[in-house]
Order: C-alpha cells, then structure tokens, then sequence
C-alpha cells in the first residue's frame, strides 16, 4: 500500500502521462524527434529533481519516488520515460553521490529543474558487458589538464540542445597488479575534441536521444574529476545497483502498458459474433500478463524499500530487473498477438512496446549480467 503522498505522486504523472504524453509522443517516435517540449513540462513539475535534496535545486523526496514516475511514463511510452531515468539515475546521481560541493553547485540545480540533462560514457564499441576488459578510452594529467582519447557508444542523452555533460569513464593509469585503474571525468558540452556522432537509427525508444561519442586529445581542467581517482568503476556499480531498479520501474509500466491496452482492445475487438475478451485463450493470456506485471511490481517495491532502508539490495535489485524486463518483453509479444494486424502498426501503442521493449532486457546490464550477479550473491561464483 502506497502513503498518501507517494500516490498522490503516481496519480500526478499518471494524469500527466494520458493527457500530454499520450496524444503526441506517436508521432514524435515517427519522426525520431527528441520531445523538448515534454522535457521541459517533466522538469516543471519536479520529476528530474525527485531524488535531489532542495538544497540543490531537487523536491527532497527519494529514490521510489523517481521509480513510480518512472512507471506512470512507462505505460505509456518509454522514450520519454528513459530520458527521465537517464537523466536523474546517471546523469545527477553520479553528481550527488560523489561530486565536490563545486560541482554539484555548478551542474545539480540545472538537472533538477529539467533545463539540463547529464549523460554517462561508460559503454564502448567493442566492451559491452565487460566493462573494464573492454575500455580503451584513456585520461592523462598534463599541466593541471586531463587529455582524454577514446570512444564511447549508446550514451542516453548524450547530443540533446540542452545536454549540459558526459561524465566519461576512462582508464587513468595502472594499478600494481596491472588492471586498469579507472576514473570518471566530467566533459561539458562543447568542449573541443568533444565529438558527438548524428543520432543512432533505433530499433525502440525512437523518441529518446542515443549517439556514439569520441574524445581527440580532449582537455578539461583537474577539477573536473568525478569522486576519488581510480574509483570511477565502483561508483559505477553503485550506479548501476539503483539504476536497474529504475529500469525495473520502468519496465513494469511498459508491462501494465500492454495489459492497459489490451483490456480496452477486446472489448471493442469482435470476432466469430463477439468481443475477443470474451474467449478463454484470450483471458489466459491477459490473465498471464496481469500476474507478470504484479509479480514484477512486487520486485522493484521490495529492492527499493531495501535500498531506503539502507540495506544490502544488489541481489534484490539485479531480480526485479530481471523478473521485470523479462515481464516487458512477455507483455508486449503476447499483446501484440492479441492485437493481431493492428498490433503490428505503429499507429498502436502496443506495435511501440513491442519495439521497446527488447532493450530492457540488455540495457543497464544484460539479462545473463543479472543471472550472474545474483548467483554471485548466492555464493556459487568460487565454485
């Protein structure tokens, strides 16, 4: 059972998402056109400043309360919904966990408000899953300078007209043992050898912005170091630990999306002398789909009330991303079975969340990344 005040919330961004989202996000998905003027509508009413203290510039509240807008969004499209997840969990977070108080007066108060987004480099051509084994973007201190040479690829948020900067995680040196010691860097926009690459052509989340970028011999100023020196991979995990609870939330609203649209379709939907809804396959089928949508729900419910509470969540977060994108990606394929032809069109959200739904299960860590970190947590990886 939700308080008063975090169902008032969900009920705001529900409201929000049917009567502004809704009606136009089709065609900005159409067009492959980032949607600027619901950025900026998501930043008035406080959503990218949910989890930010007021003190810099946010609405005080928590983390769950990022994951229900998150949800609300999601049911009805996830493009904007990952701009809002991308946004505050890698572009602010990073910032509010380990920044210098300089930085976060600099950057936080703009991200809160949703008049500027962050972005995080930390995915590259050829890394994917394996995060450190894979980088080959490098940072160099030269005269009170970091040079900084390299590529990354699929950052969220990255080339928007408001992208304020990419916190970039390179390789600063070597570590005793040989391993890469790795840190993050922030890059503001616009910085020369800063080269963001034209929008990627995207299967999903065609209304969200995500391009490569490249660094030639990059310079920002020492300061610009994001927490301690050689610790830019632990704080990634710690990102990513909250992160994948986002996009659980997320993923549970696409999952409720498809049981939404499915229930009004078979109501209108005759065949045979009857409404669709009326056959038993058909309830089988949304019947499995409301089960999978609670289930998931339960999930992220119980992998944020662990992480507020302060308490170990990394099992319980890496299970609701699962259990949740594996309920998107279920969802969206047996809605549009139920929807036929129409379920095919793009006119129809569920043709959307079937295009969306897929990259739940790879972004922010891999369906097999989250079978490993939970085994892992279960003591059998030293076996």
């Amino acid at each position: 059972m939700l308080t008063d005040e975090y169902d008032d919330l969900r009920k705001s961004v529900e409201s929000f998402a049917r009567e502004v989202v809704a009606p136009v996000i089709g065609d900005f998905y159409e067009r492959c056109e980032f949607p600027y003027e619901i950025v900026r509508r998501m930043g008035a009413m406080g959503l990218f400043g949910l989890p930010i203290p007021e003190e810099h510039g946010g609405m005080g509240g928590d983390y769950f309360a990022l994951c229900l807008a998150l949800e609300e969004l999601g049911r009805v499209d996830s493009s904007v919904a990952i701009t809002l997840e991308a946004g505050v969990s890698l572009g602010a977070m990073p910032l509010l966990r380990f920044g210098t108080d300089e930085q976060r007066a600099r950057w936080l108060p703009g991200l809160a408000a949703g008049e500027t987004l962050g972005a995080f480099g930390l995915t590259e051509p050829g890394g994917g899953s394996d995060v450190p084994g894979g980088m080959r973007t490098t940072a160099d201190l030269d005269g009170g300078e970091w040079v900084i040479n390299g590529s990354k690829a699929f950052i969220t948020n990255s080339g928007t007209t408001i992208t304020a900067f990419v916190a970039v995680a390179a390789i600063t040196g070597r570590r005793a043992d040989g391993r890469p010691e790795i840190s993050t860097i922030i890059v503001p926009a616009g910085t020369p050898g800063f080269t963001v690459s034209k929008k990627y052509s995207k299967v999903g989340w065609s209304a969200s912005d995500t391009r490569e970028l490249s660094f030639t011999d990059c310079r920002v100023p020492a300061a610009n170091l994001l927490g301690e020196r050689g610790r830019g991979y632990a704080q990634f995990l710690q990102t990513l630990d909250e992160g994948r609870i986002a996009i659980a939330a997320l993923s549970v609203g696409l999952a409720q999306g498809c049981v939404d649209e499915s229930l009004r379709y078979v109501h209108e939907r005759h065949a045979f002398g009857r409404a669709i809804g009326g056959y038993q396959a058909i309830q089988f089928k949304i019947a499995d789909m409301e089960v999978r949508t609670h289930t998931a729900r339960l999930a992220y419910y119980h992998a944020a009330e662990r992480m507020l509470a302060g308490l170990p969540f990394k099992k319980q977060a890496a299970i609701a991303k699962l259990v949740a994108s594996n309920a998107a990606m279920d969802n969206a394929r047996d809605a549009t079975q139920i929807f036929g032809g129409y379920g095919f069109m793009n006119e129809f959200p569920v043709g959307r969340f079937y295009r969306d739904a897929k990259i739940l299960e790879i972004g922010e860590g891999t369906s097999e990344v989250q079978r490993m970190l939970i085994a892992r947590e279960l003591g059998l990886s030293g076996l």
